[in-house]
């Protein structure tokens, strides 16, 4: 018999080391023979610890299981799939799980991350068997037709970056995966990597050939433990069957993978910052031009992509560019994993294809507000991502779609904020966010998200409003077109799209005379 308990992070955060545990225990006291299978999560994060069981093929959940509930479950006849009031019947039938388009997350949840033999049961490696069956033009053509975009942030075309790197002349290329995920309301790339590593492997694998790089390397943030433990686990096992080291699959290719951590600063999302950082010296942004996939790690061509970018790429190179472009809309092709969070009353991960509106995803599948409260504004695409009033709910998510309305969609990550939200203390963390965060190597950032806050506080305060206003209006233009990095040039999207929807919230409040 069968049970499924995650190893997931955010289901050890709520007890699913002790649940495992209970379960565990209470088995063998009962005399009762079961498997304890540690998947990672489904991405019902509200019902975490979820908890599976085998029944003749079907797994019925049950959910949140915490280690006191684990002798009722017992009694109940969990085992056999019977009937609790923690029970939600069979997983698959759940309505936020029944209505996602899952590709990149096919696995998550459903495989133990780190059997080699679970993954390619499940469908695991016939990406990169397939490539090794075509040339590398053939490969970089597939993943440029299927309108793969980099799932980071900035959605520039995969398959441009690769044919970049695969026409550089060097004696040496590199694969890096950018694994530091920091964007609030972001924990698609970690539940992955602990859900279903060989899926990434594969990825850059793949990626590898395709250019012609034979060393690569993933940046993990040091906040990801759990991840570290699982991708080692996984590049293990993947080295002693053959899926990387030297003549992969019996081919002349070859191709080394290792984790590399990070040290915790934001800055480091950004890819040059990153390269300084894997080099071994201070996180700081480049110059650009060179681009890294000319003069990338070590001054070699590089190419650089998030997690769920590379964990793409299998399934175009199995399926074929046009089933994946099948899903979406306009130039954003796919799917992308959403992460809801904040006050929503179903926060977790839905995997949709481009096109769904953001007040579907909110109400659908997040149910509305935890608090039962109305929705007020919904920042999309991280701590720089822009503040959307209810009016602009009905926008598709869609690249192209957010920036018609000055937002991004970034990493996909959403935080929901009900109508009791301070709007000018969130424009007020943005620059101040900006502040701690920076780097330091430019002005714009550096000085002027300092002056930020301080122009917040006084147009707060009441101090000549209308010329705060304006002061702060002309510092997010400066930040935006003089910030050598992403992180200060975007820091304007919070700050005016906070100032621009929620106005009222910048006034200073009439305060009462005291009478006499």
């Amino acid at each position: 018999m069968k049970i499924y308990i995650p190893r997931d992070a955010a289901a050890l955060g709520v007890g699913a080391e002790e649940t495992a545990q209970a379960i565990a225990a209470e088995a063998t006291r009962r005399g009762i023979e079961i498997t304890l299978v540690r998947n990672g999560s489904r991405g019902l994060l509200w019902l975490e610890p979820l908890v599976e069981v085998d029944v003749e093929g079907t797994r019925v959940a049950y959910g949140p299981v915490q280690a006191q509930d684990v002798p009722g479950l017992f009694d109940a006849g969990f085992t056999s799939g019977k009937q609790h009031s923690l029970s939600h019947g069979a997983t698959e039938e759940i309505p936020y799980f029944k209505r996602q388009q899952r590709l990149t997350f096919a696995r998550v949840g459903l495989t133990d991350p780190r059997s080699l033999s679970d993954y390619v049961e499940h469908g695991g490696y016939r990406g990169l068997k397939a490539a090794l069956t075509m040339s590398a033009t053939d490969i970089v053509a597939s993943v440029t037709a299927s309108g793969l975009r980099g799932r980071g942030g900035a959605a520039f075309p995969a398959g441009i970056k690769w044919k970049t790197v695969w026409g550089a002349q060097a004696a040496q290329k590199y694969v890096v995966c950018n694994a530091d995920e920091g964007d609030s309301g972001t924990f698609s790339d970690r539940m992955l990597m602990e859900g279903d590593p060989f899926v990434l492997i594969e990825g850059m694998t793949i990626a590898g050939w395709a250019t012609g790089a034979s060393r690569g390397y993933i940046y993990l943030r040091w906040e990801y433990p759990q991840a570290k433990a699982a991708l080692e686990a996984a590049i293990g096992a993947a080295y002693a069957a053959h899926y990387l080291g030297e003549n992969v699959l019996g081919s002349d290719k070859r191709f080394d993978l290792e984790v590399r951590m990070g040290a915790g600063a934001y800055i480091c999302g950004e890819e040059t910052s990153l390269l300084e950082s894997l080099e071994g010296k201070r996180g700081q942004v480049r110059f650009k031009p060179p681009l890294p996939a000319i003069e990338g790690l070590f001054g070699k061509p590089t190419v650089i992509n998030n997690v769920i970018t590379f964990a793409s790429v299998p399934i175009i190179l199995d399926k074929g560019a046009e089933y994946y472009q099948h899903f979406g809309m306009g130039r954003s092709r796919g799917t992308l994993p959403m992460q809801l969070a904040g006050n929503i009353k179903h926060g977790g991960l839905v995997e949709i294809a481009f096109g769904m509106t953001l007040r579907e995803l909110m109400y659908d599948f997040g149910g509305g507000s935890s608090s039962g409260r109305p929705i007020r504004a919904v920042q999309v695409g991280g701590p720089l991502g822009a503040y959307l009033p209810e009016s602009q709910f009905d926008t598709p998510l869609d690249y192209e779609a957010f920036a018609a309305v000055k937002g991004m969609l970034g990493h996909g990550g959403i935080v929901v904020f009900d109508d009791s939200v301070d709007m000018a203390a969130q424009a007020r963390y943005a620059m101040e966010f900006c502040a701690i965060e920076s780097c330091g190597k430019c002005t714009p950032c550096r000085i002027g998200s300092v002056r930020g806050v301080e122009v917040i506080d006084r147009l707060v305060a009441g101090d000549n409003a209308p010329k705060q206003e304006a002061v702060l209006r002309d510092l997010c233009e400066t930040l935006t077109y003089g910030s050598l990095c992403a992180l200060g040039g975007l820091t304007a999207y919070p700050v005016l799209s906070a100032l621009n929807h929620f106005a009222e919230d910048f006034v200073k409040p009439m305060r009462a005379q005291a009478p006499g």
